[in-house]
């Protein structure tokens, strides 16, 4: 195997272990949150300088790639997208140590609330598209790319009926309102993971067609 290409399968597994690293965490931030676990919290919160170090490992193998080969056209968007999914994998992770630190806040909680089912299922949806973003960068396959991005419609619909069923918590008893908060906060932390999926879609339609499709209302054409 040729030297460039054989680095970029090693750049792309590296992306595939921080990406499962930074899927662990929030899968444990939530787990912490339903489960009442402030132990599991501070593991995650703990956690995330290992996160940290391997997104810095990985934008150094990236400027290293663009040092030794030069490379143009495809190669160097497939770099290029490389190095901004590895950001937006790292935001993932401090997201989730958001999420943690919220559940360990909840856990001392006397007015607890309900965690609302869609919680979870929002949590499901958001490293689906995580992980489905990332296939599409691994494939190069821009259709699954422009999959991932329709799917954040369901993710913003779970947010609004997290928050409205919250709403209605704090209208029932006002004291639950500071536990109504850190909830709000997970919901919208959760929003914000799909949103980076989102971007890392945006990017391999970048790697695959050459197209900034980032702010564009027609990007799906």
């Amino acid at each position: 195997m040729q030297p460039f290409l054989a680095d970029m399968e090693r750049l792309t597994d590296a992306i595939r272990r921080l990406a499962d690293g930074v899927e662990a965490a929030i899968r444990d931030a939530i787990r912490a949150l339903v489960e009442r676990r402030p132990d599991l919290a501070r593991r995650v919160i703990d956690g995330d300088a290992a996160i940290d170090r391997e997104e810095v490992r990985i934008e150094e193998f990236c400027q290293g790639i663009l040092a030794r080969y030069e490379p143009v056209a495809i190669d160097l968007r497939r770099v290029l997208a490389a190095l901004k999914i590895d950001c937006d994998l790292e935001r993932m992770g401090d997201l989730a140590v958001n999420i943690a630190e919220r559940a360990t806040a909840l856990a001392d909680e006397p007015a607890a609330v309900p965690i609302p089912e869609s919680l979870r299922v929002m949590t499901d949806a958001a490293v689906r598209m995580a992980r489905e973003a990332l296939d599409a960068f691994a494939r190069a396959d821009a259709s699954l790319a422009r999959a991932v991005l329709d799917e954040d419609d369901e993710v913003d619909r779970l947010n609004r009926e997290i928050i409205g069923e919250l709403k209605g918590l704090i209208r029932e008893d006002v004291t639950r309102v500071d536990a109504a908060f850190h909830l709000f906060s997970v919901s919208r932390n959760l929003e914000r993971i799909a949103d980076h999926a989102t971007n890392i879609a945006e990017d391999v339609v970048y790697l695959t067609e050459g197209r900034i499709i980032r702010h564009r209302p027609d990007r799906d054409g």
